[in-house]
């Protein structure tokens, strides 16, 4: 299947917290568009392998193979085209680029809250993973991003989040909207009938 063309958009980016249903869209867009997925949780989970480290563990993995990885996905941005790339930092990283569409999946009440318990619910669910296990990923993996990403991004800043909404073109809540209804919306926003 030849890649499907986006008027004005090279390639997508898809942000979200660990358990928000990012992963879940980002391959049924690429199976839809016949564009290359990137998997940022694959890539650092290969990385990770290769360092012996523990992938909830964040803190343990050498700020040069963020700072890589972010420039490589920066770079893949800038230069090709036809990739859905998932990752926390993607949107991020895509600010000022030109024909980047970013995506925010976010799991969150009427009141702005987010569902943490639904998200270890998904992590059990979909990974099989034990309460404990999925607890740790959620809460433990996702504050040692928010403690290195500050750090290596955001300059120490202790309010800043990478699903601040100001940073994507669009933002999904899957509290409110079933995988069907996700990706219908995105189609919707990118055009697609």
């Amino acid at each position: 299947m030849a890649p499907v063309d986006l008027p004005n958009i090279r390639n997508i980016t898809i942000s979200g917290r660990i358990g928000s249903g990012s992963t879940t869209l980002a391959k049924s867009l690429s199976e839809k568009l016949g564009w290359d997925l990137l998997e940022g949780g694959q890539l650092f989970e290969k990385i990770h392998d290769e360092l012996h480290l523990n992938q909830s563990r964040v803190g343990s993995r050498p700020d040069h193979f963020d700072l890589e990885y972010e420039r490589k996905i920066k770079q893949m941005l800038k230069e090709e085209s036809y990739h859905i790339i998932q990752s926390h930092l993607a949107g991020y990283d895509a600010q000022g680029i030109d024909g980047v569409f970013k995506i925010l999946i976010l799991c969150e009440g009427q009141d702005g809250n987010d569902k943490t318990e639904v998200r270890i619910d998904r992590l059990m669910n979909r990974d099989g993973k034990s309460l404990e296990e999925a607890k740790d990923e959620v809460l433990e993996r996702e504050k040692g991003h928010l403690v290195k990403f500050r750090r290596l991004y955001a300059g120490g800043d202790q309010n800043w989040v990478y699903w601040d909404k100001k940073y994507y073109d669009l933002v999904i809540n899957t509290f409110d909207h079933n995988k069907e209804q996700t990706f219908q919306i995105s189609l919707d926003a990118l055009g697609i009938k």
